[in-house]
């Protein structure tokens, strides 16, 4: 039985366990409000049992820092053994197929997987991307100044850029990127929307395999051509090249956006911050690390693991077969690592947080985000000195239901 999203429901016992069972409603917040669920959790000591708005069950959930280090770290938890089962789910359905899948998958298939992507996100290939990405923010903004002020730079830069930024690395032709930010859009707001959800999946998978089909005729060494040379030789099965593939064009194209565009915001909200930017440059890499540690960028939690076996982990007894949830956002926020967590501090230096998640399934394309975010804030900051909204705030639209959190628009004046 499949909970209505929208009912609020007191916490309840659960008879097998003696445990209260949160339910967590997953309701839109305002802008970037830290989600007051995970504030509270954070206050406890142990582990919380929670149920999310879709599916069955109820599952743990991991919220301080060491405790969500330990459960993504610990192979006793399994993602592999989340395929056909039914969960308590923050989605009606599954975004990422559960077969042939990296995030389905574990040690060893799952580095097996990992080491082929890799070879297409070196520190080398970044840095020979670079100019790349460097010219194609300097084109799009070029573009939104032909328009004119007041110009929306979710529609200008935050959602073009990421799109072309992984189109490049994976060698996408150009006419098959068309309207591939708009169905990312989609495939992660499944909430009010499912069917679309599934179709805009269906559709993406289905330009991915035209693409690998189209390095098979045409050989390069862009990460198209590097998942085809594994397949072929071997290393990984051709439903595992196009799931990869599809995977990183989604959350390459749609993550990005809405995180670059929730930095901007805060930039254009904390006028000392900005300021601060301003006057130190060089700053500006260490600030995104803060930034992407404070920012709430997504609503709920993304997939869990399942136990194998019983395992005490957050002042709980996990019992094999039970499913553990992580939150990265609520890690970042321990005040026992980082210590007022609710400011913004660009001076906290070198910081181990959890944005791009941790362990075995940390994203892959983390260097890759890095150094879009770096480009476009640096580059708004040196071209225009009065950057500013253009409406207050609180007028910003927010995407509602979505997965990852994000304005709709942000519009702005130079």
């Amino acid at each position: 039985m499949t909970s209505d999203p929208h009912t609020a429901l007191k916490p309840e016992m659960d008879p097998a366990s003696d445990e209260t069972v949160h339910f967590w409603s997953l309701e839109d917040l305002e802008a970037l409000e830290f989600d007051p669920f995970l504030q509270d959790r954070l206050r406890e000591k142990r582990a919380a049992r929670i149920r999310l708005p879709y599916g069955e069950g109820s599952a743990w959930l991991m919220a301080r820092y060491a405790d969500v280090k330990a459960a993504t770290t610990d192979p006793r938890f399994s993602r592999q053994e989340l395929v056909g089962k039914t969960i308590t789910a923050s989605s009606p359905h599954a975004i990422a197929s559960q077969q042939a899948s990296l995030n389905y998958a574990d040690p060893p298939r799952l580095n097996d997987m990992r080491r082929v992507v890799a070879r297409a996100f070196t520190g080398k290939s970044m840095q020979k991307l670079r100019p790349s990405v460097q010219r194609t923010v300097d084109s799009l903004l070029d573009g939104m100044e032909q328009q004119g002020a007041p110009a929306d730079l979710v529609e200008h830069l935050h959602g073009p850029l990421p799109l072309a930024a992984v189109a490049d690395l994976l060698g996408m032709p150009q006419d098959m990127r068309r309207d591939m930010t708009s169905w990312a859009n989609v495939i992660m707001t499944p909430g009010p929307a499912p069917a679309k959800s599934t179709d805009a999946l269906k559709t993406v998978r289905e330009c991915v395999v035209e693409l690998l089909a189209h390095r098979r005729e045409h050989r390069s060494d862009d990460l198209a051509g590097v998942l085809v040379d594994a397949a072929d030789a071997g290393e990984i099965t051709e439903a595992e090249a196009v799931s990869l593939a599809t995977a990183i064009l989604v959350s390459g194209a749609h993550a990005v956006r809405n995180n670059s565009a929730n930095m901007v915001f805060l930039l254009l909200t904390h006028p000392q911050h900005l300021a601060r930017l301003r006057a130190e440059p060089d700053m500006i890499p260490q600030a995104v690390d803060e930034l992407l540690r404070y920012i709430p960028h997504r609503s709920g939690v993304g997939l869990p693991r399942v136990a194998t076996r019983d395992v005490e982990i957050g002042g709980v007894t996990v019992r094999a077969g039970e499913t553990v949830y992580s939150s990265y956002l609520a890690a970042n926020r321990d005040p026992e690592v980082f210590p007022n967590p609710d400011q913004l501090d660009f001076d906290r230096g070198p910081i181990a947080h959890m944005a791009f998640g941790n362990g075995p399934h940390h994203c892959v394309g983390s260097m890759l985000a890095r150094m879009e975010s770096e480009l476009m804030v640096s580059t708004l900051i040196d071209r225009y000195p009065r950057l500013a909204l253009a409406v207050p705030p609180e007028r910003i639209e927010w995407q509602p239901g979505a997965l990852i959190r994000g304005p709709k628009s942000l519009p702005v004046t130079w």
